[in-house]
């Protein structure tokens, strides 16, 4: 039996430190903040409740792996259906079946003869992608270029990974019709990146959704991390909250533990296994020294922060019936991307507008009244050098610009506003360390970039790296998957269980 200390109590560190449990590891997880979750956050304010990251699950057999392997069934999911509305700048409105099978007539109904028909020949290429690099990219290690390049040895392989084109340059060769390509530019942000820049192999994205379906837990996603909690203490996981690590220790090349902030001065935890939730640009750049830890950084510096979020919590009088999952869509796609992701940052002047506002008892105090969470886009925290979210009055402004957006298009809710909380990036960034308030680590803008994220195994032996800055990538399945990816190596390293 090993001795793990696991940084960090989101999704990805909750999920490692139970299966590691469950192997029979001797499992201590610290984490800075005073609860747990992560970015799966939750607000609780007058009845309401809002989740503040995730809205909604794919891939939900990840989940189910998870927990049947540690012990039991987890979360009932029900299925989001439709899966999403989009009302495209022309005021078309799509509304996006849960079932794959219905989304052709969908398409045509919405955007005329021919669309369904497109989208099926790029969800057929996409599912020959998916079946050469779900299981070999997201469920196994990736170290290096030599890895990634396991799965494309044949010529036609690489044809279809395509490396040399774009997300939006699939777009343009796929769909004739503008509105068709916005709607598969917008999965680069799923990874947090431009679509001019992210490759197209990254349009397994949308194939992932439409063919796994949409799904989401009564009471909110923040449902997925209560129950990985209990999990983990069930298993005998020993969960320190408010207890931040401010070091990864090392000794004799290897990792020896943490040294823990305290009131009256720092101490050490001795660990054979260290696995650091924390985002990457967070272990490398703060918790961890020496040569390993500054060639980290050098690469880490070369990439772009992925983009980050500005949101609304509105509690609303009455009820507007309606999907769960609405998205309004600017007239310039390409305006936004350069203000969240460009070089000079600037909050979006006319975003597209998101609303997640669950049909859910659960989520509101009565049945006259509903609960929306309104994210949009938004270039991370960055004083002095791009956006200061905590420049006096920024946050109330820019709220206010976002619901009169909102109003523009058609969708005017601002006398029904009981009250709102506001989240800006400084916001995410302090409630979670993620470097800006990125969500997603590092954009997604080159193959290596989107595919060779920061290894799970660090250079330095018994380090390990789980979550979404991490290999696989940002996203509740794949934080998932990397925690079951550090699990197996784990065990692989100690020779499982003593």
């Amino acid at each position: 039996m090993s001795r793990v200390v696991v940084v960090g109590a989101g999704v990805g560190g909750l999920a490692v430190a139970a299966r590691l449990a469950a192997q029979g590891h001797d499992v201590d997880l610290h984490e800075r903040a005073a609860t747990h979750g992560g970015k799966l956050g939750t607000f609780r304010r007058d009845g309401f409740t809002f989740d503040t990251g995730p809205s909604l699950l794919t891939m939900p057999r990840v989940l189910e792996e998870l927990f049947a392997d540690t012990g039991g069934p987890g979360p009932d999911l029900v299925p989001v259906d439709p899966a999403c509305r989009y009302r495209f700048a022309d005021g078309t409105v799509l509304d996006v079946p849960h079932d794959p099978a219905a989304v052709p007539a969908a398409l045509d109904a919405a955007l005329g003869h021919g669309a369904g028909a497109a989208w099926s020949v790029l969800h057929a290429r996409s599912a020959r992608l998916w079946d050469l690099v779900g299981d070999d990219v997201l469920r196994r290690p990736l170290d290096g270029a030599r890895d990634l390049l396991r799965f494309s040895r044949r010529v036609a392989d690489l044809r279809l990974v395509a490396p040399w084109t774009t997300l939006r340059g699939l777009g343009r060769a796929a769909f004739a019709d503008p509105r068709l390509r916005t709607w598969l530019d917008r999965y680069a942000t799923y990874s947090g990146s431009d679509p001019r820049r992210t490759p197209s192999v990254l349009s397994v994205t949308p194939f992932v959704e439409q063919h796994f379906g949409a799904w989401y837990v009564r009471g909110g996603l923040r449902g997925i991390a209560d129950a990985l909690l209990r999990r983990a203490v069930d298993l005998g996981v020993r969960v320190h909250l408010g207890s931040e690590v401010v070091e990864v220790r090392t000794a004799g090349g290897r990792v020896s533990g943490v040294r823990l902030a305290g009131r009256g001065g720092s101490h050490d935890v001795p660990a054979d296994v260290v696995v650091c939730d924390a985002d990457a640009a967070v272990l490398y750049g703060r918790l961890l020294r020496g040569r390993a830890a500054r060639r980290a950084r050098r690469v880490l510096a070369r990439r772009r922060p992925s983009l980050s979020g500005f949101a609304l919590l509105l509690a609303l009088d009455g009820r507007e019936p309606g999907p769960a999952h609405r998205v309004w869509f600017p007239a310039d796609y390409d305006a936004e991307f350069d203000a969240v992701l460009g070089r000079r940052p600037a909050p979006v002047a006319d975003p597209t507008v998101y609303v997640h506002a669950p049909d859910d008892p659960a989520m509101r105090p009565d049945d006259a009244s509903e609960g929306w969470f309104v994210p949009v886009n938004a270039p991370p925290h960055a004083p002095g050098r791009g956006v200061d979210w905590a420049d006096p009055g920024l946050r109330e402004r820019y709220a206010d610009h976002v619901l009169a957006t909102l109003a523009a298009r058609g969708t005017d809710v601002r006398h029904r506003v009981r009250w709102r909380e506001i989240r800006t990036p400084a916001d995410l960034e302090r409630e979670t360390a993620s470097p800006g308030g990125s969500i997603y680590g590092t954009a997604s803008h080159g193959p290596a970039a989107a595919l060779l994220r920061p290894a799970n195994r660090s250079a330095v032996p018994g380090l390990h790296l789980v979550g979404g800055s991490a290999h696989p990538g940002g996203g509740l399945p794949l934080v998932v998957l990397s925690a079951a990816i550090v699990a197996e190596q784990v065990g692989s390293a100690t020779g499982g269980p003593r």
